[in-house]
Parts: C-alpha cells; structure tokens; sequence
C-alpha cells in the first residue's frame, strides 16, 4: 500500500495565489505552431485522441502535471496532493476557430482563452489543440499556472513532448498509481511544527548560503546592498502611463517574429547582450507607441521587471519557481536608437556587477521563516504599491529543430500574466532562427495592441539600421562607454 504524500508550496509560489483574484488570472503560457506530421490527417484536422495519447506516455517527466491543490485545515496553507481523479481529457481539449480562420482569429481566440482562469479544483493546467490553420498547420495554446512553475519550468511539460528528429515512435505510458492524501489532522499538526522550525532552518540555510566564516563580512555586504538597492527602488513610484491603471478582466494577444540571427549582428556591431537589445528595442517602440512628449512620460522613471533564474543545475527537472529579477528603468526619453541601447546596456551592467538579482532571492529565502500571514500581506501590499510598468521575460530555447510526432515546430509566442496595474506583460522565446514576441494586454488599456506591435517592429529596424552604418568605431566606442560605467559602478559600491 502506498504511503500518503504531499509537497508544500515555497513562499514565491505561493504568492501567485494570492496575487490572483477575479478577473487577473495567474497563469503563463504560449500559442505554438506547427505544421505537417502525422497527426494532421487527410482532411487538415489534428487528431485529439492522438495528442492525448502522446502527452499521456510523456507525463511522467513532469509529475506535477498530476497533482491538484489541497489546503492544511484550519491554517489553509496550500499543499500539492496527487489528484486521485486525474483525468487527462479535462486537460487536453480542442477549440475550433471561427471563419475566417487565419492568424487574427487565432489571436482573438488565444486573448479569450488567456483569459480564463484556470481551475483550482484540478492540477492548475490547460492545452488547447486548434486546427483548421490551412496548410496542414495547427496551434497548441497552453496555460500554465505561475504557483507551478516560472517561464523556464513551465516550457518544461512542453519541451517533454518534442524531439529533435521527425521520425515517430509509439510509446506506452508509465503505470501511474496516485498516492494518497494525507488525513486532516497529519497535515494541521505537520504544518504547526513545521512553522515552529522554519525560523531555525532559515539561519542554517542562510549559513550556508553565505558560505565560510572567511567570506562572511562580504557576502553579507553584498546581498545587503542588493536588498537595499531593492528597497529603495521598489517604493520609489514609476512612472504614470495609460497602459498602468487597474486591469479588467478581459485580454487580448498578440505576436511577432524577427530574424534572430540580426538580433545576434546588432548585438555584435553594438556590444552588450541579445538582452539588451531586446531591451534597447522595447524603450523605442514604447517612446513611439505613448508619444513621449505627449503624455508626460519624459524624464520620469519608467520602470522594467526582467525575470532572472536562480535554477541551479540539480534543479533543472523540477516544476517550481527558481526565479529572481532585475527592476531597471528604460530609456524613454531618449531618441537616438544607439544611445538607448548604451544607457541600457550600462544600467543592466550595473546591475550584474551590484549582483542586483541577489535582492529578491535573499528577501524570498527570509520569507520562509516569516509566519504566512505576513507574507501573504507583503504580497499584497506589493501588489498595491505597483512598483514597476511592465515585465519582460526572455527565455532561450533551443537551435535545432523541434518536433512534435513529426509536426515541425514553427513558432512559440509566450504569454506573461498581467499583476495589478499592470496592462502589458511582454514575453520573448528564441526556437530555430527565430525570436518569438508575446504580447499580452488589457483591451481596455491597450485597444491598439497591433500598433504597439508595429511599433516594436520599427524600433527595431531604427537600430538594426543604426548597426549597419555604425562600423566599428561606434561599436568599439559602445563597449568602452559600457566598460567604464562597470568601473565607476563597482569603484561606488567598493
């Protein structure tokens, strides 16, 4: 007989449960495409129960694709249980686009499923099958609870159902026997002595976070730094736009592809990272799509959270939240494309050499020993201040070709979750020569989301063209710009 089982969830995933509330859903996800392979059959339409059959054999690579919430009674502290009625067919179902079915109507349906949350009472996840694409195509859009994963993890379940070649082998599923759950009274009295011995555990864990009495005293300094600097940005207020005003409970998607390989040539030419080109771009195309002068915007601070993982590699398998952030100002205000992509540059070298992203994951470790009460109003007290305008997330994928069954992987568009005050979340996923843009809007803030689309599009053709006719002077002048500002950045913090 097997033993009862649980998890709990760690302080960062759950504070994507009570960040969530009606009408602002927690989940990510994506819109893929794909094309050919034996799944389309003779008629253009992708077989469902073949699907299922696939992501059934490969389930057991992603385990907490079968487990649901349940509460510790009295203290309501979420735990993960294996869900004894696991049904695969309530996971995986088929949307059918309406006429014309092209990409607008797959953008439109992929906004109003985006927008539903998704159901608490099963294992927090969703994939949509829509075919009728034309040319053997078809979407998978999936959904995926941010308490169960973050942007890297969650391509997790996804990426476990691709190969590299298009050949095609049948597979048998594992046998599956869910655990039971634990009684009432094991969880309460679990979750008391647990809650007793987190203060003490957390100082171990800090202990050997910040390593041997030798290192202490600087270790120390440096993750206080990163904290501070936190602090003191996070309750500075960022700049008032219209896209930052409470969100409703609608969404609207939509997409783009640029060539990564010039995304690559510009860094290159321009020196920095792909990152702060991307970053670089969005500052133009934001400039252009508010009208910087019009609104106000100019001189104040717009402010950028970009996700930074904390995954060690002993974690690379698991289904969670490994994830820290930078919180930096764009460049609005200027108008030159190269001296965008140089200020940011220097602000996300700063950052690197401040070690900025140690802030939030020492403040998520402290977390952990505080009572959940009081993490739970911290996170909404942050959800109230609001201290940044948008969120970009970039994750990597791979180079080569990916199939499912056969059906080439084309695109892979990522959608981020909207927070409080939040009307635009900006996702990127590079797969093959591509570099995938999702965006992810509140129509009532951002009814004009192609232009923003458009917008981002031309910005960064400004700095493609920039590249192109800087040589290598500018190039060599952007990287020693880029140099010095580290120096100066680590001679202050020194």
């Amino acid at each position: 007989m097997q033993a009862a089982a649980y998890e709990r969830l760690s302080v960062q995933d759950r504070s994507f449960l009570v960040f969530e509330r009606p009408g602002l859903p927690m989940h990510l996800g994506g819109v893929a495409i794909l094309e050919g392979g034996p799944l389309v059959g003779a008629n253009g339409s992708v077989s469902l129960t073949a699907l299922r059959a696939h992501i059934r054999a490969r389930l057991h690579l992603a385990p907490r694709y079968r487990q649901r919430l349940a509460f510790v009674p009295v203290l309501q502290r979420p735990v993960w249980v294996d869900d004894t009625g696991f049904d695969l067919r309530r996971h995986v179902r088929r949307a059918r686009l309406p006429e014309p079915a092209d990409a607008e109507a797959l953008k439109r349906l992929a906004g109003s499923l985006f927008s539903l949350p998704v159901d608490r009472a099963h294992p927090l996840w969703e994939m949509w099958l829509i075919d009728g694409l034309g040319a053997g195509r078809f979407a998978l859009l999936a959904k995926t609870h941010h308490a169960m994963a973050d942007g890297i993890s969650a391509f997790g379940l996804f990426a476990a159902l691709l190969s590299g070649t298009p050949e095609v082998a049948d597979e048998r599923p594992l046998r599956w026997k869910p655990r039971p759950v634990p009684g009432p009274v094991t969880l309460l009295s679990e979750q008391i002595t647990h809650e007793m011995r987190a203060p003490a555990g957390l100082g171990r864990d800090l202990a050997n976070t910040l390593g041997r009495p030798a290192q202490l005293s600087q270790k120390i300094a440096v993750r206080a730094r990163a904290v501070a600097g936190l602090l003191r940005v996070g309750l500075m207020p960022p700049a008032k736009t219209t896209l930052n005003q409470p969100v409703g409970p609608q969404r609207h998607f939509d997409w783009l592809s640029l060539d990564l390989a010039e995304a690559k040539r510009v860094k290159a030419r321009l020196g920095g990272t792909l990152n702060d080109v991307i970053l670089a771009t969005i500052s133009g195309a934001l400039r252009r799509f508010l009208g910087v002068d019009r609104v106000g915007v100019r001189g104040s601070d717009y402010r950028v959270v970009v996700p930074v993982s904390v995954r060690a590699a002993a974690a690379a398998g698991r289904t969670d939240n490994r994830v820290s952030a930078w919180l930096t100002s764009l460049p609005l205000d200027e108008s030159d494309p190269v001296e965008r992509l140089r200020q940011v540059q220097g602000a996300t070298a700063r950052l690197k050499g401040e070690e900025h992203a140690l802030g939030p994951e020492l403040l998520m470790r402290v977390a952990e020993g505080v009572p959940p009460g009081l993490v739970d109003l911290g996170v909404r007290l942050t959800a109230w201040l609001h201290p940044y305008n948008l969120i970009v997330s970039n994750v990597s994928g791979p180079a080569a070709p990916l199939y499912l069954r056969g059906a080439r992987l084309c695109a892979a568009y990522p959608q981020v979750p909207l927070f409080e005050h939040q009307g635009l979340g900006i996702g990127l996923f590079s797969v093959g020569g591509s570099l995938c843009w999702g965006f992810h809007a509140d129509p009532e803030l951002v009814p004009d989301l192609w232009r923003l689309v458009e917008s981002v599009r031309a910005s960064f053709g400004e700095l493609r063209q920039a590249s192109e006719g800087a040589g290598p002077a500018i190039s060599s002048r952007a990287r020693r710009s880029w140099s010095s500002t580290r120096a100066s950045s680590a001679n202050s913090s020194s």
